[in-house]
Formats: structure tokens, sequence, C-alpha cells
């Protein structure tokens, strides 16, 4: 039987923030690197014009990361 790991939060980085730190939290959160996260969203707001809503979403949404973390 397997430990039970500690619930991982999505919050907005303080760490690898650019503008708001969503791109930075999300990547946090799913252990890669912000610049792949940040590609992405470059890729769609270009592509399907979506991303920018997407991420006025998340800000709005996604608590800041406390300072312990």
């Amino acid at each position: 039987m397997q430990p039970e790991q500690p619930c991982k939060k999505l919050y907005r980085s303080n760490k690898q923030r650019m503008l708001a730190g969503v791109c930075g939290g999300l990547a946090e959160y799913f252990n890669i690197d912000p610049t792949w996260v940040r590609l992405f969203f470059v890729f769609f707001f270009f592509a399907f014009g979506s991303a920018i809503l997407l991420y006025i979403v998340l800000w709005i949404l996604m608590p800041e990361s406390p300072d312990e973390i």
C-alpha cells in the first residue's frame, strides 16, 4: 500500500511571475517549465484568440500563492 500524497493546490506563482503568475502557477502545479505553458498560451492566442480570455478567467479564479510556499 502506498502512502497518501499531500493534496496539490493550484495557485498563481510568486516566483515564476511575468504578468499575473498564472502560467507560472500552472507550471508549478504540473511540474513543468513555465516557458512551455507560456508558449502554449501564445500559440492558442494567435491560433484561436481564446487564450486571452482563458488567462483572464484564470487570473480572477486562481488565488495568489501564500508566502510560505
